[in-house]
């Protein structure tokens, strides 16, 4: 059967290309319905790739994060119609050390491969999770990066030292959301603070237990470990500033993406003894987690809802273009293609 693909073609502007798929007893057909705009779709988009990227990636359709509903499945594993989260990390191959989203081996969907912005998209059953009835399309739509600060959490929880009263997230944005809440719930015994440069924006961290300005920490203020979830430029400032505030023995959670090297003061790292651990993507196991949550902590979903910035109903290649720049200029929150 013929599917449609709407590729990027070079920053700003999309194509329709054709690709014949072979149906066989394997692979699983869905129909994607919701996408969620990531900012690294926005890096290619904008072109604020290096011109070396751009060219080995380009054409290709974009988009990681997203749900679907099956149109087609050989094994029976699931029902036509069903909801389901799409896993973009796709193994290709298997280590006994080495999570599946760290194998150098390993492809994703919109960066080494043909993303969601496709009319079918076929996959296999374990690169696939049902989504819980009851949860906002919306909300579903982002889940795979809930499942990377679920991963950060995580790891940080079989890695960091006992003391764990006061953990602070630096980051006002969608990912310092995420992280912070996932936090509270986790450890619902420590004491989750913010760190941002927006009032307007860390007012909306309502489940925090303090929330306070880069500019404006107090002295007294002590911080056992912490999460950096701002990225760009300003990564190398915000990681010095944890650095200078975490007490020894601490453990720094790095997940803001910098396309540029950035300074950080290695000589503290050493001289208090720091962890410093990096979280990137997400396999299945941390979907699984995700959507247990969901369904064992509803008010999750519903705090999460706050991150919804717009949804836009996509038609055409004009459509989309809309979507992307409506993106860039949104304060806060999650643009979402209703796929039509």
């Amino acid at each position: 059967m013929l599917n449609t693909i709407y590729q990027l073609v070079r920053p700003r502007q999309f194509e329709v290309a054709f690709e014949d798929i072979a149906l066989d007893k394997e692979h699983i057909l869905v129909r994607p319905t919701h996408l969620s705009i990531c900012n690294a779709d926005q890096r290619y988009y904008q072109g604020k790739r290096s011109e070396d990227i751009l060219r080995q990636k380009l054409p290709m359709a974009l988009i990681h994060e997203g749900i679907g509903k099956v149109v087609y499945d050989p094994t029976g594993e699931f029902q036509v119609g069903e909801r389901v989260v799409l896993i973009p990390n796709t193994p290709c191959g298997e280590d006994s050390v080495i999570g599946e989203n760290y194998l150098r081996s390993s492809k994703f969907r919109g960066s080494s491969m043909n993303g969601l912005m496709q009319e079918y998209v076929q996959t296999v059953g374990d690169r696939m999770v049902r989504v819980p009835e009851g949860l906002n399309d919306l909300v579903a739509a982002f889940t795979e990066m809930v499942t990377v600060c679920y991963g950060a959490v995580s790891r940080f929880g079989r890695t960091a030292h006992a003391r764990r009263e006061a953990i602070g997230v630096w980051g006002d944005g969608n990912m310092g959301y995420i992280t912070a809440l996932l936090l509270k719930y986790r450890f619902p015994e420590s004491k989750v603070y913010v760190f941002g440069v927006t009032e307007s924006k860390l007012s909306d961290f309502s489940f925090a237990d303090g929330t306070y300005l880069v500019s404006a920490i107090p002295k007294e203020l002590k911080i056992d470990h912490a999460f950096e979830c701002v990225g760009g430029n300003a990564a190398g400032q915000v990681i010095n500033q944890i650095i200078d505030l975490i007490q020894p023995e601490g453990t720094i959670g790095i997940l803001g993406v910098s396309e540029d090297p950035v300074p950080i003061n290695t000589r503290m790292i050493l001289e208090k003894g720091l962890r410093v651990i990096g979280t990137s993507r997400s396999g299945r196991e941390e979907f699984l987690g995700v959507l247990q949550l969901y369904t064992q902590q509803p008010r999750v979903p519903e705090y999460l809802e706050k991150l919804i910035g717009g949804a836009i109903r996509i038609n055409e290649i004009k459509d989309m273009e809309a979507a992307f720049e409506m993106d860039i200029h949104k304060i806060m929150g999650k643009t979402i293609l209703i796929w039509d």
